[in-house]
């Protein structure tokens, strides 16, 4: 990271991070970081929380702790935005945080118990709904953030009914009802009614997660991980086409399928 001014050491813990934002919003600061706003940020903040995991994936600890920095940086810059605005700060964020916390706790520092990590998960959604006044299932489901991915969302969501009984009891009935959507979707494909394609793909990508759910599959995990196989697979079937001499467009899909399965053969 090349070498480090020892008058910016002041700014490397914690309570004074405050500070060294001020420094770069500030008269005489840096003309980006004065220049951005909580709408500015989005992306960054999504990007930011992206590498986290990426680091996580890949295992670097390195990468880590410096992608967490980074998400940090974020969590600083929209406090320090609300300070300027006179709206709350970093220490208010902070306080927050620890009271939220505690709340959500009671299994730790009150007199509620939870042996298991399904009754400590009871306990916390319980706490959430008491914190936010929340009177009903569906209120609580209206709360799961619509910028999630959508198969993440979906995941949530089906908790929540399930926490209240609404919910299959026998994987059976779940695959069953993956059946019925595919049959609902591939009709209104023979209908040719794209609002209808529409609803019905989404009704059948619904109930697939459902089943994943069942499975203790994480179903944003499950795809990324497929996906990136993919990739895998695919590279080595462009690069065998390659040493064969035909550009994959000039294979048909005969040839093209051969060189996909000598790929999962080799375990790509």
């Amino acid at each position: 990271m090349g070498k480090v001014d020892s008058k910016a050491d002041k700014y490397y813990n914690m309570s004074n991070l405050e500070e060294l934002m001020d420094a770069l919003r500030g008269k005489g600061g840096c003309p980006w970081d004065r220049a951005q706003t909580h709408e500015s940020l989005k992306p960054h903040l999504i990007e930011e929380a992206y590498e986290v995991l990426e680091a996580l994936e890949e295992k670097d600890d390195i990468l880590l702790q410096e992608e967490l920095g980074d998400l940090l940086l974020q969590v600083l810059f929209h406090s320090t935005i609300a300070k300027e605005q006179g709206r709350f700060q970093l220490k208010d964020v902070m306080q927050g945080l620890g009271e939220k916390i505690v709340f959500r706790h009671p299994h730790v520092f009150k007199d509620r118990t939870a042996s298991s990590e399904g009754e400590a998960i009871e306990s916390w959604e319980d706490q959430k709904q008491k914190e936010k006044n929340i009177t009903s299932t569906a209120e609580s489901m209206k709360l799961v953030p619509k910028h999630l991915p959508a198969l993440m969302r979906a995941d949530k969501i089906q908790g929540k009914a399930r926490r209240v009984g609404f919910d299959w009891e026998d994987p059976e009935d779940v695959v069953k009802k993956v059946h019925e959507e595919l049959g609902e979707l591939l009709e209104a494909q023979r209908q040719g009614d794209p609002s209808k394609i529409l609803e019905e793909g989404g009704d059948l990508l619904f109930s697939v997660v459902n089943l994943l759910r069942f499975f203790q599959v994480e179903p944003e995990g499950a795809l990324n991980g497929t996906t990136d196989k993919f990739i895998r697979r695919f590279e080595s079937v462009e690069k065998d086409a390659v040493k064969s001499g035909k550009a994959m467009k000039n294979m048909d899909l005969e040839e093209l399928e051969e060189l996909w399965q000598q790929a999962k053969e080799k375990k790509v």
